[in-house]
C-alpha cells in the first residue's frame, strides 16, 4: 500500500496524518465519531496507531473496514519525532516510524484477549488492595506494641483479642475503626478469591489456555498470560520462541560490539515484569515437586540435573524460558503438549 496513515490517539481528539509517496497529504484532528466515519469511507490503506489504552479498540475498528491496521511503540515514535511534541508532530512521527526498515510492530489484542486481560488486571488490583490493607493494619497495631505472631493466631487472632478484651484500655471508637479495617481486609481477601475463580473458569473454557496448562508450572493465570503475550492470530511480532522469551525478559541481556558477543545476566527492570514473575514462580513450584521424586520424563531429568549444577533459582528461570518457547510452538503450530517419558 502506497498510503500510510499515522494516528495519534487521545480521549477527545484524534490526530490523523495521511502520507502518500513520502509526502504529507493531510494532517488534521478529528473527534472519535468523525474518525470512525472516516475509517468507514476511506479506501483500504495502512493505518498505524501509536500504542496506548484505546489503540486495540481502534485497530479492531480499522480492520473491520478492510484497512491494514498496526500498532507501533510509543518509545520508537518519540525517537523519530523531529520537532517539539505536538499532536501533529506525533502523528507525523508515527507515519515516519512505520516506514523504517525492518520495523517491529506491537502485537495487538483481540476483543476476547482484552476481556482475559481485564480479569488479570482486576485481580492484580485486588491483590494490591489486600496487601495494602493488611500492611496498614499490622503497622497500626505495632504502634501500640501489638505484634503479630503465629502463636497468637496470626493477624486474625490478634484483632479478635483486641476487640473482645474489654480491659485493654482502647476506646469504643478505636475498636470500631479496627473492626472496619478488618472487615475491609476480609472483603479484599474474598474479592481476590472471586477473581481467582473467574480466571480458573475462563482458562478452562478457552481451548488455547486449556492446552497451555499441560506444561509444567503453568496454571490458569500463567496460561492466560502466555496466551495474551503469544496468542495473536493476525500480525505476529515474534519470528521464533527465543524472541518471545527475550521480550518477556527470560534471556541474558546482550551488549555486543566489534564482532564480540557479550551476554550479561537476566535484566531486573523489564516491561513484562509481572508476567515473568508469575512464570518464574510457577516454574519454581514445578521444580519443588520434581526434585522430591524420581524423574519420570526427560524434562524432569533435565530439571534435576540443572538444579544439581546451578541451584533452584537459576533452574526456575531456565524452565520459565523453556516454557515460553514451548508455548510459542504450541500456539503457532496448534499442537498439544506431550512430555517425553523416560524408558521403564
Amino acid at each position: 500500500m502506497n498510503t500510510i496513515t499515522g494516528v495519534d490517539l487521545a480521549k477527545a481528539e484524534i490526530q490523523v496524518c495521511v502520507c502518500k509517496h513520502n509526502q504529507v497529504q493531510s494532517n488534521k484532528d478529528m473527534t472519535p465519531n468523525e474518525f470512525s466515519i472516516w475509517l468507514a469511507n476511506s479506501k483500504p490503506m495502512m493505518i498505524v496507531f501509536e500504542a496506548c489504552s484505546t489503540s486495540n479498540y481502534w485497530k479492531q475498528v480499522a480492520l473491520s473496514h478492510g484497512h491494514d491496521a498496526r500498532l507501533i511503540s510509543a518509545k520508537l515514535v518519540s525517537t523519530v519525532r523531529q520537532n517539539q511534541k505536538t499532536d501533529k508532530n506525533d502523528a507525523l512521527a508515527v507515519a515516519q516510524a512505520a516506514q523504517l526498515t525492518d520495523v517491529t510492530f506491537i502485537n495487538g489484542k483481540t476483543h476476547q484477549q482484552q476481556e482475559l486481560q481485564t480479569l488479570t488486571r482486576l485481580r492484580e488490583l485486588a491483590v494490591k488492595q489486600k496487601v495494602a490493607s493488611q500492611n496498614q493494619l499490622k503497622a497500626i497495631l505495632l504502634e501500640f506494641n501489638i505484634r503479630i505472631s503465629p502463636q497468637k493466631g496470626g493477624l486474625n487472632g490478634v484483632v479478635q483479642d483486641l476487640l473482645e478484651d474489654a480491659e485493654n484500655g482502647f476506646s469504643d471508637l478505636f475498636r470500631e475503626a479496627i473492626h472496619t479495617a478488618w472487615q475491609t481486609l476480609l472483603a479484599n481477601i474474598q474479592l481476590v478469591k472471586q477473581y481467582d475463580n473467574l480466571i480458573d473458569k475462563a482458562a478452562n473454557e478457552h481451548p488455547d489456555c486449556k492446552k497451555l496448562q499441560g506444561i509444567e508450572g503453568v496454571g490458569p493465570m500463567n496460561a492466560i498470560n502466555l496466551y495474551l503475550s503469544l496468542g495473536c492470530s493476525d500480525i505476529g511480532v515474534f519470528k521464533k520462541g527465543r524472541d518471545a522469551s527475550a521480550c518477556i525478559g527470560l534471556t541474558p541481556i546482550q551488549h555486543s560490539s566489534g564482532g564480540k558477543t557479550k551476554l550479561g545476566s537476566v535484566g531486573k527492570h523489564i516491561k513484562n515484569g509481572k508476567i515473568r514473575s508469575c512464570l518464574v514462580n510457577g516454574a519454581m513450584s514445578a521444580i519443588n515437586h520434581t526434585v522430591k521424586r524420581k524423574a519420570r520424563t526427560t524434562k524432569e531429568q533435565w530439571i534435576q540435573s540443572l538444579v544439581a549444577r546451578r541451584g533452584k533459582k537459576c533452574a526456575a528461570v531456565a524452565l520459565a524460558n523453556k516454557t515460553v518457547r514451548t508455548a510459542f510452538a504450541m500456539l503457532q503450530n496448534n499442537t498439544e503438549y506431550k512430555a517425553e517419558l523416560l524408558p521403564a
